[in-house]
């Protein structure tokens, strides 16, 4: 029989290209969906599919122990709206809440894993069979930076890094040496798009891992609608950590990214001064 491998979805397709790659691999797969956030399409991926509200943490640990689950894989994030909106913590989350707080994403996370580890499930690292979608060093589109747009990589990446070491967000906006937008609870596009309106065309955008980032969860990923916000928002550059950040629809993403001249970079990761 095959192994059985958990998975606690979260939204995007993150958690659905981590489905086929593990069928692929030939496990079987136990996932958690979250309800209002998980896309119900991974039920045609999965062994099985149990839907949670988010913060039964209980029910996910009672529900992996029952199939066996001895190895999960947290894909996708979970929109921080669903602190205020929606959240039904169950008794084991309170408990866990009431140690560490509920603000901070990597602490409860890392908390998160601590309680299943302790059960006998340990969280294996979110890029499981999806190495090959991390982004590579240098350009990743036919354009190329300018010279004065990778001074503003520079800048916006030693920005983002601190954001991150606050875990604020990921992504940080800059134009002519100015940060214009930080991304906070609305996301990234979101961001992309509120600089767009505060400083018209020809922001470069930077998104990056936190540092120290743990690759088990909250790995930094963008797609095809990434670049469609930055389309909108009449960006200039995407500039992603190398070796630490998911691209998603490679493919198309490279080819809208050409067609409207947006240049597609890669960062070094050992350019990050935490390292």
């Amino acid at each position: 029989m095959s192994e059985k491998i958990g998975l606690i979805a979260g939204k995007g397709q993150f958690p659905l290209l981590f489905a086929q790659a593990a069928q692929n691999h030939g496990y079987q797969l136990i996932a958690i969906a979250h309800r209002g956030e998980t896309d119900p399409a991974l039920a045609s991926l999965v062994h099985e599919l149990h839907w949670v509200y988010v913060g039964q943490l209980g029910k996910i640990i009672r529900t992996f122990k029952a199939a066996g689950v001895r190895r999960a894989v947290m894909a996708g994030g979970v929109s921080r709206g669903r602190l205020f909106q929606d959240f039904r913590p169950d008794l084991r989350a309170l408990n866990l809440i009431r140690r560490v707080g509920a603000g901070k994403d990597d602490r409860l996370l890392r908390a998160v894993a601590a309680e299943l580890a302790e059960e006998g499930i340990t969280i294996a690292p979110s890029t499981l069979f999806l190495e090959d979608l991390l982004a590579t060093v240098g350009p990743l589109s036919r354009r190329a930076p300018t010279a004065a747009e990778l001074e503003d990589i520079d800048f916006g990446f030693q920005v983002a890094k601190e954001i991150g070491r606050l875990d604020i967000g990921q992504c940080v906006v800059v134009r002519r040496q100015v940060v214009v937008a930080l991304e906070a609870i609305e996301g990234t596009d979101e961001t992309i798009r509120r600089a767009g309106r505060l400083a018209g065309p020809g922001t470069v955008v930077v998104k990056v891992s936190k540092p120290h980032q743990d690759l088990r969860f909250d790995v930094p990923a963008v797609g095809r609608q990434t670049i469609l916000a930055i389309r909108e928002a009449q960006a200039a550059v995407l500039a992603v950590e190398a070796g630490k950040t998911l691209i998603f629809d490679r493919p198309e993403m490279v080819n809208l990214a050409d067609q409207a001249g947006i240049a597609l970079w890669g960062l070094e990761a050992a350019a990050d001064p935490e390292r």
